[in-house]
């Protein structure tokens, strides 16, 4: 068994909590978070106990935390928990900032601690599939890369003022995942970025619809599709171009039912959102990082990849607003 820590009691710190709390070896013994209310009410739900950030770091049992709390605090609680010599768990982004995050990794690695970030779409099992079926060679080589990312309908307003954008907040995992396909490193990113959906976006000063072309050093291209809205639900897809053939992911819908009538033929739709369509690779991320402390090899996303994607989406916003590609 393990002994963890969540700290941030919202949405995202809510799926962590609650599948540690269903996992058979995790000990989940302390929710953290600035809401004394959010906290009680989480550890209720996952019949455990609120503690405090030193109650946490100082408790030599505890082994791992799990960071699910806005992304301003990040930085600063890799460092802590580094220092602690607990093993790490965050959320993208590692920060909104790129020095702050190289910051913060640098310490985890003084530290000799485990830090993995939260890329969930790698472990997908979907995903995965296509991830094996090019290291197994099906494709060929890897030519093109085209990854679409479809919100059902935009966050609140009072949330993109905060996000760090489109770019950070939400292409982001695109960007991991790009990298991730390709198998090389991008050395450009080409992005354009427009308001097509919500005025309101542009008043916060964020865009809701982009576009980004990612080029390896071999040639390889990876084009990506975000908008902040999709009328059919929430839009998953990928697809890898190689020179001696193709694998993709679609969506995974409501149910796999097909109907059929002199009008044609109709599927449901799509699953309305992220917290349904990657329940399962939600799971699987924790259950692989906590075989991971206990000792298992695992391949996880890194602090560096972390800071890969960060470096990525910071160029893509430089480009957006400049109009030009930009090295990366």
């Amino acid at each position: 068994m393990i002994d963890i820590a969540v700290i941030g009691a919202g949405r995202i710190g809510r799926i962590h909590a609650t599948n540690l709390h269903l996992h058979s070896g995790a000990n989940l013994r302390y929710i953290v978070d600035v809401s004394e209310t959010a906290a009680a009410e989480l550890a209720a739900h996952c019949d455990t106990q609120v503690g405090s950030l030193e109650s946490v770091l100082g408790d030599a049992t505890i082994q791992a935390v799990v960071i699910a709390s806005s992304t301003n605090t990040h930085a600063e609680l890799i460092e802590a928990a580094a220092n602690a010599g607990k093993a790490i768990f965050c959320e993208k982004p590692l920060d909104l900032d790129v020095a702050t995050a190289q910051k913060s990794l640098l310490v985890a690695e003084q530290q000799d601690v485990l830090l993995c970030v939260g890329f969930n779409r790698r472990h997908d099992p979907s995903f995965e599939r296509v991830k094996e079926e090019i290291e197994t060679g099906s494709v060929g080589d890897v030519e093109v890369v085209s990854i679409t990312s479809r919100d059902p309908s935009p966050p609140p307003a009072d949330y993109i003022a905060r996000s760090g954008g489109l770019y950070k907040d939400m292409m982001i995992h695109d960007f991991d995942m790009g990298r991730w396909l390709l198998g090389e490193e991008p050395i450009e990113v080409f992005a354009f970025g427009s308001v097509l959906v919500d005025e309101k976006i542009r008043t916060a000063g964020d865009i809701d619809t982009a576009v980004a072309t990612l080029r390896t050093e071999s040639g390889r291209l990876c084009q990506i599709t975000n908008s902040r809205r999709c009328s059919y639900g929430y839009d998953q897809r990928i697809e890898v171009f190689g020179s001696t053939g193709m694998a993709r992911a679609g969506n995974q819908r409501e149910t796999l039912v097909e109907t059929a009538s002199a009008a044609g033929y109709a599927r449901d739709r799509a699953l309305p959102f992220f917290l349904e369509r990657y329940a399962d690779a939600y799971r699987i991320q924790l259950d692989r990082f906590l075989r991971v402390v206990d000792g298992e090899e695992l391949e996880l996303p890194s602090g560096t990849d972390g800071l890969r994607a960060l470096q990525i989406a910071d160029a893509a916003q430089r480009s957006s607003d400049s109009g030009l590609p930009v090295s990366l």
